[in-house]
């Protein structure tokens, strides 16, 4: 299936996104196979791709390790942190998702040993593999950031939407009253790699338009900074928000890393290019570094020459396949490409994962290949979203071309973001979009 297809059933919602399955149903035999398949982590990816593997292949050993009883639908915090959503609305039982002829182990993996192909949990178990997905997600470094802990988030001003849904819920707390009293709000991004980059954005946009609708504009002094000197890593989409964040009055305070907040004086300091910078804020969002989870690191999956303080896992941009270990592959957040920490990324993934994985039990080589490809409904007001698609090479790559345009604030993008999006995820999981 296509973008388009993908997109199509977006807007159509969830009776289209329980017919995708329609296409994927001509699939052929099952493979007879006794190999044995462990995936690390039981979110968007790795749920996927188990709900996929069971399809296609017959007698395989399909190991599941994830701690956590919930799954979250992450796209949907972004909401969650402006009021538009309840925090249950992004929560669902991990069970739920997952196919028969999968082993849930519900424990946290301590190590991974890929000389002799053990993994290993603080549990104690251990199990051999013949083929590893690396699909933990990533670990929030919220410890980077001096004089900060997440207790603080709904309270004196702090918001952290990134946390998870009862912590977006309290973001929206504070936030509220930002947008009620005014004075100036402070919205940051990391200097590591991230998840959906343009959540900051977002919450930006977000928050400026809950108090204009308010009436409360007046009030506000809307600060947004970054480490970077751009707003986008994509050069166009950059100059589309820089134009946005101008006509709307954003500052922008760019080459600025924040490293530490005194809560009490509400006070934040940043990084810079020739020091620090000290400002005051009424609110500020916190996204902390990201990062690698500890055993990939210290398995010694990681690349060695890049990201070497993030440790994304090593692997062909094309193929995800690890460089070194070509039993393993990474997939979704962790994986080491210079694009695709986004649902929308996770979803043209999964069948490059799953076909070279298929090809090899078979003896053959898989064909399927990942561009980078990354969606981000960049909401800008609500009711008003851009749809951003790109590539690696930052080629923007409609699925409507002459229909969407990707840099138009548009009803119906916001329709897909707001709406029908998390039908076509909860279909992705299932293996059927």
């Amino acid at each position: 299936m296509d973008r388009r297809h993908f997109l199509t059933a977006a807007l159509a919602g969830g009776a289209a996104a329980s017919l995708l399955s329609a296409e994927s149903a001509a699939q052929a035999q099952p493979v007879q196979t006794s190999a044995r398949i462990v995936i690390i982590g039981a979110g968007a990816g790795g749920t996927a791709l188990a709900n996929r593997l069971v399809e296609r292949l017959d007698g395989a050993q399909i190991t599941l390790i994830d701690p956590r009883q919930n799954h979250l639908y992450q796209p949907g915090l972004t909401l969650v942190a402006t009021g538009l959503k309840p925090a249950n609305y992004v929560v669902s039982d991990t069970a739920q998702w997952l196919p028969d002829g999968v082993t849930w182990l519900s424990e946290r993996v301590a190590a991974v040993d890929p000389e002799t192909k053990i993994v290993s949990t603080e549990n104690g178990t251990t199990l051999g593999y013949d083929w590893l997905v690396v699909a933990p997600g990533l670990t929030l470094d919220h410890d980077a950031i001096d004089g900060f802990t997440l207790d603080m988030v709904g309270e004196n001003g702090i918001g952290a939407l990134y946390a998870g849904p009862d912590y977006a819920a309290r973001t929206w707390q504070a936030a509220a009253r930002f947008t009620e009293d005014g004075g100036t709000g402070v919205f940051t991004r990391p200097a590591t790699e991230m998840k959906c980059a343009g959540a900051p954005l977002k919450h930006t946009f977000l928050i400026d338009d809950i108090a204009r609708r308010a009436g409360n504009a007046g009030k506000m002094n809307m600060v947004y900074t970054a480490p970077q000197s751009s707003l986008f890593g994509v050069p166009i989409v950059a100059e589309k928000v820089r134009m946005l964040f101008q006509d709307r009055g954003v500052e922008t305070l760019m080459n600025r890393t924040l490293t530490s907040i005194d809560a009490g004086a509400k006070r934040a300091t940043f990084a810079t290019q020739s020091g620090t910078e000290e400002v005051d804020y009424d609110y500020i969002h916190v996204i902390p570094p990201q990062r690698a989870p500890d055993f990939v690191r210290q398995s010694g999956l990681s690349w060695a020459n890049k990201w070497t303080d993030q440790g994304w896992v090593e692997c062909d941009m094309a193929t995800l396949r690890h460089l070194r270990y070509p039993d393993i592959f990474a997939l979704g957040d962790v994986a080491g490409v210079p694009k695709g920490k986004t649902a929308a990324s996770v979803k043209w993934q999964v069948p490059v994962v799953e076909d070279h994985i298929v090809a090899a039990i078979e003896g053959r080589d898989g064909t399927e290949t990942y561009n980078g490809y990354t969606s981000c409904p960049m909401i800008t007001r609500i009711g008003r979203a851009m749809l951003v698609e790109f590539d690696y090479n930052n080629n923007l790559v409609p699925s409507f071309p002459g229909m969407i345009a990707p840099l138009e604030e548009l009803w119906i993008s916001w329709l897909m973001k707001e709406v029908a999006l998390k039908a076509t995820y909860n279909a992705m999981l299932r293996g059927k979009a």
